[in-house]
């Protein structure tokens, strides 16, 4: 294959399939990650055209509360499979971008707030998939968490919160599930794109963590093709790119970049394209109706039951119900844009509650959806809703976020439900106590003045939500979904509130390592429901929770016993803090989870590995990991505020060694006793009553030159002392300041 055939081999033949070079087979890529996105007519991006039929599965924002690795895996599995039939090799996904903002328009398609279950979730879908023969693009890389400016936007964020909490997740998936391809972000990254970042993309992905599969582009958001393939992106689509693959040819003749460049991407692409050949299955018969019984199942595990005041839920079956809402007979089961999936049939909520009642069922629309629904009809609407519940045992409110109000492309202003709908809500709960509340939305929405006493979040829930509602009110399946995210009490509460989504091409994370729970923890904050939660209609004890060091980290074992009547699936979660740390960190986070499904009476022990990876901080003096010896306090619950038992073990670790430099204070140099003897010294002979005062401790001198750089040492001391001489009492020298990181 000569230059020219391999740059052509790096762009799309057309949007969602690349090129057929030589014995190079083309590949169809196609839009997850929550269902196969196969279109029929000319192709977009942005799901305006028609696809072809595929089950609608959970979508993260619902599938994240599973809490589910195992269950996670299955779907991505059945996703596959319909990827045969449909003649797909890559599916686009996984989204596992940070949640930072509630108010982020495509929050539905990510998973969590944090970066542990995000990872979790996100290496077993791939997995999942990639174990049918279908490859995963794990998207998108790295740190995108809005979608106002979303083509153009920077995001500033500092080094030791880009490790912590924006890229674990992408460093579990890609180390331990290896996707075949990533997919790179739209927007820059500290200034850099990153389609052109050499950091991100070749020292980062391929140098540290060793990847080898392609890195593909987003739909449009290469700028410069010459830069991103020096950078490290092997195919920009979509295609076709003639002239980018004429600008790779030219480049490479003007020494402008380095042949080995495009011969290492046209083989990366190469091998993609056989791999997946090898692996077709286009004859594959998919059964339609198992792949919808387990969209069922998904739904099933994924809905939380926030709250249930006085037992309201299950519904007695002899209830005489009344269900109220639009979005009850017209269900909102999956978010918008890109990702939105022809469903091959829907369950609608209101049809499976009249099929389980025993009593009379009555619908009232109450509110709609497709109208500003003010004045005399959104009146009307919510008093035949209001008579309706009073004359009933019990009253059913589906409310939620119709699609116009969330989808890829934009970003809400605010996280409130539609005025009409709380209204609906007071209005229907006031005449009848007995008011249960479905939700449906992709985003965080406002809880607080949601008077109703029992609530049920079915987030987005695929195709099979509606018969998963239904089961859950009605008892057949005990709710055991908990929350990936926090529901705070007001939007000004959301720690990103101040920095988002950011002015003139800038977004700056000014919340730092501090996103979701970690924040409201911080700062003892109150929010409405905490990361985590979720009720069940059991009740679990946790006890004897034991902690082993080990050589890489702990292990954790704690007994869950289901205390209550009836069997249910409890998630213990494992959150762990250092309370002496020596450099900044959040009260804690969670490290681990695992899950039991008891009878009523029944306990188990559960075991969960808190790795080295989890307990380590990002030493921004060393450029690495550092597991920092002291006390680590591991607390186990069933939410990040409901911790039912905590245990602290004493780790070694190692420490940080920080290089001395002329920008080391001497406070910092103090800490290494022949560094300091060796500066005094100097400074002993350039001016010692400042070595005196220096040296007793005592004196303002001596804390005044306590923060004082090594190196500004020479403008004090007009000239008497050379850098030099400086930097010769500092080389080689190392010290384990108590004092935090910058």
């Amino acid at each position: 294959m000569d230059l020219a055939a391999r740059a052509a081999l790096g762009s799309g033949a057309d949007f969602w399939s690349t090129k057929s070079v030589g014995e190079v087979p083309a590949i169809t890529l196609t839009d997850g990650p929550h269902g196969v996105r196969r279109q029929r007519a000319a192709a977009d991006h942005l799901g305006i055209n028609d696809a072809e039929p595929a089950t609608c599965f959970p979508p993260a924002v619902a599938l994240a509360q599973s809490w589910d690795p195992a269950l996670v895996a299955r779907v991505a599995a059945a996703i596959g499979r319909e990827a045969h039939a449909l003649d797909v090799q890559v599916v686009l996904g996984p989204g596992i971008n940070i949640k930072r903002d509630p108010r982020g328009g495509r929050n539905f398609e990510y998973y969590s707030e944090d970066p542990h279950l995000s990872g979790v979730l996100g290496s077993a879908w791939v997995r999942g998939i990639q174990d049918q023969g279908i490859g995963a693009s794990v998207k998108h890389f790295a740190v995108n968490n809005q979608e106002t400016d979303r083509i153009r936007i920077s995001a500033e964020v500092d080094t030791r919160t880009l490790r912590e909490v924006y890229l674990p997740a992408f460093h579990r998936v890609i180390t331990e599930a290896r996707p075949w391809t990533v997919m790179t972000s739209y927007n820059r990254i500290n200034g850099v794109w990153a389609a052109e970042n050499s950091w991100l993309l070749t020292e980062l992905l391929r140098g540290e963590w060793g990847y080898e599969g392609v890195v593909v582009s987003d739909w449009g958001a290469v700028d410069d093709r010459v830069r991103s393939v020096a950078a490290g992106l092997d195919l920009v689509m979509p295609g076709p790119d003639t002239a980018g693959d004429a600008q790779l040819v030219t480049a490479v003749g003007d020494g402008a970049l380095p042949e080995a460049a495009v011969r290492r991407a046209a083989q990366r692409i190469e091998t993609l394209g056989r791999r997946a050949h090898s692996l077709a299955r286009p004859e594959l018969r998919v059964d339609l109706e198992a792949h919808h019984e387990l969209a069922r199942e998904a739904a099933r595990r994924s809905i939380v039951l926030l709250r249930n005041a006085d037992e309201l839920l299950p519904l007695a079956p002899t209830d005489s119900l009344a269900v109220i809402g639009e979005l009850a007979r017209s269900p909102r089961y999956q978010g918008g844009g890109s990702s939105h999936v022809t469903a091959t049939r829907v369950d609608v909520p209101l049809d499976e509650i009249a099929r389980r009642a025993g009593g009379a069922v009555r619908f009232e629309v109450g509110y709609r959806l497709d109208t500003d629904d003010d004045g005399a009809d959104a009146e009307a609407l919510r008093s035949a809703a209001v008579r309706a519940a009073a004359a009933a045992d019990t009253a059913v409110v589906f409310c939620g976020l119709a699609e116009e109000l969330e989808s890829e492309g934009f970003d809400r202003a605010d996280i409130d439900l539609p005025a009409t709908q709380l209204e609906l809500i007071a209005a229907v709960t006031e005449a009848q106590p007995r008011t249960a509340v479905v939700l449906s939305h992709g985003g965080v929405v406002r809880l607080a003045t949601v008077p109703a006493p029992a609530l049920l979040d079915a987030a987005l829930s695929g195709q099979g939500g509606g018969a998963a509602i239904a089961d859950v009110l009605f008892g057949t399946v005990n709710p055991s979904g908990k929350l990936a995210e926090t529901v705070p009490l007001r939007l000004q509460d959301v720690p990103s509130y101040l920095n988002f989504p950011g002015a003139a091409g800038q977004v700056r994370h000014g919340e730092g390592l501090y996103v979701g729970y970690r924040w409201y923890d911080a700062l003892e904050r109150d929010v409405q429901f905490p990361f985590g939660h979720g009720l069940s209609y059991t009740e679990f004890d946790y006890r004897d929770l034991r902690l082993t060091v080990t050589d890489d980290g702990i292990t954790a074992r704690v007994t869950v016993a289901n205390i209550g009547r009836r069997a249910g699936r409890e998630v213990a979660q494992f959150y762990v803090g250092v309370p002496d740390s020596a450099v900044p960190r959040p009260p804690r986070v969670l490290a681990g989870f695992a899950a039991a499904e008891l009878a009523a009476g029944e306990s188990t022990e559960l075991e969960v590995r808190l790795t080295r990876r989890d307990l380590a901080y990002w030493e921004v003096r060393v450029g690495d990991w550092v597991l920092e010896p002291g006390d680590y306090r591991v607390d186990v619950g069933a939410s990040s505020r409901d911790l039912r038992a905590g245990a602290t073990v004493t780790l070694t670790g190692e420490g940080a060694e920080i290089p001395l430099t002329l920008e080391s204070t001497l406070a910092e140099v103090a800490h290494n006793p022949a560094a300091l003897e060796r500066v005094l010294e100097l400074l002993a002979g350039a001016a010692p009553d400042w070595a005196g005062g220096a040296s007793a401790g005592q004196s303002n001198i001596a804390a005044m030159m306590g923060g004082l750089p090594v190196g500004r040492l020479r403008a004090f001391l007009g000239g008497r002392l050379t850098r030099a001489q400086l930097q010769e009492a500092l080389d080689g020298r190392l010290v384990k300041p108590p004092n935090p990181a910058p």
